[in-house]
């Protein structure tokens, strides 16, 4: 039987790294230098070890996926997708990740982007995204020329610091949307993670206000980008997803949807030259790239099957988090703490 070490996993992510390795040997430890020479290592993120590493380990680097749960991966909801990769990892500009290999030269075949096609449609029917947390709607404001997102980040993600340039934090964001559009109504929305009290708000976050003609909090992002007209980020995802319904995305950093053509990029990434079609992005990225977990723990399975089950889930929850989320959340920034 084929083997794999994964390092430092907790044990609510140990189901998921053996749900994603079939058939393979799952060995659990704490120290790089367990693996044995031409042996695989499996890592959460940019975790470094390149320098710890036995002659010809392979090193995998695991992620969420961008169909994730229904409520937060910081509440240690568990995944319904994960990304597995050999190269980098999506989020990581300053490298090549099996993503962008793909999106660069994968030739689509016909049933292939129809897939995609339907899969990006039932998405937006559905109004589904990565974490589908918030029970609110909003309204554009009537007589608004043009109505701006400008979504929060947690500004100690690993994304800022390997996929941003130049602009990198949520008040500069804001500030640069409001300086470039000062007739626009803007929308600042802050990362759920931060207004959950799981992780920290940004620099100045709380002086949002004096940049956008509306901060919300409770509103369900997939009912929200149906009425804008822009989404202006930094490497947020929120970005590929107004790409789904078809919105105009501008890039300040250099996130994986950026660079194809498909938005509007500050600083586009030189490495990606190809102009893809929006099915070809999702298709990569919705179809080929990440793995999808059963809720029952026993399966991989498709990305379709995955849509039926995330419906599901978000049914049977209503939008609502259980009496006990709060105590919860409680326990979690004393044990983890919010950074």
């Amino acid at each position: 039987m084929a083997s794999l070490h994964a390092l430092n996993f907790s044990c609510w992510k140990r189901p998921a790294v053996r749900q994603c390795f079939p058939g393979v040997k799952v060995l659990f430890i704490n120290d790089p230098a367990q693996v044995p020479a031409g042996g695989r290592l499996l890592v959460w993120g940019m975790q470094p070890v390149a320098d710890k590493l036995a002659a010809g380990v392979r090193l995998l680097r695991a992620e969420d996926g961008f169909l994730r749960s229904v409520g937060l991966g910081a509440d240690l909801i568990r995944p319904l997708s994960w990304v597995i990769d050999s190269r980098g990892i999506y989020f990581n500009a300053e490298q090549p990740s099996d993503l962008e290999h793909l999106l660069a030269n994968k030739v689509f075949q016909l049933a292939s982007l129809q897939r995609a096609a339907l899969l990006r449609q039932r998405i937006v029917a559905l109004g589904l995204t990565k974490y589908n947390v918030g029970a609110g709607g909003w309204r554009r404001p009537a007589g608004a020329a043009k109505v701006i997102l400008a979504p929060g980040q947690v500004e100690s993600d690993a994304s800022l610091r390997f996929a941003a340039y130049g602009i990198r934090s949520n008040i500069e964001l804001l500030r640069t949307v409001r300086q470039q559009n000062p007739q626009a109504y803007i929308l600042y929305k802050p990362h759920p993670d931060v207004l959950a009290g799981l992780r920290a708000g940004g620099a100045a976050e709380d002086t949002a206000g004096q940049y956008c003609d509306e901060l919300l909090t409770e509103t369900n992002m997939g009912a929200l980008l149906n009425e804008v007209d822009e989404v202006h980020v930094l490497t947020s995802l929120t970005g590929f997803e107004a790409l789904l319904r078809g919105k105009t995305v501008h890039c300040y950093g250099q996130p994986f949807y950026a660079g194809w053509g498909l938005t509007t990029d500050v600083r586009p990434q030189p490495r990606r030259t190809r102009r893809l079609t929006l099915d070809e992005l999702v298709a990569g990225a919705l179809i080929d790239y990440p793995l999808y977990l059963s809720r029952d723990g026993k399966a991989l399975i498709s990305p379709e099957a995955a849509l039926d089950e995330l419906v599901a889930w978000r049914e049977r929850t209503a939008g609502r988090n259980p009496w006990w989320r709060a105590g919860w959340r409680m326990i979690l920034r004393r044990v983890v703490g919010v950074s």
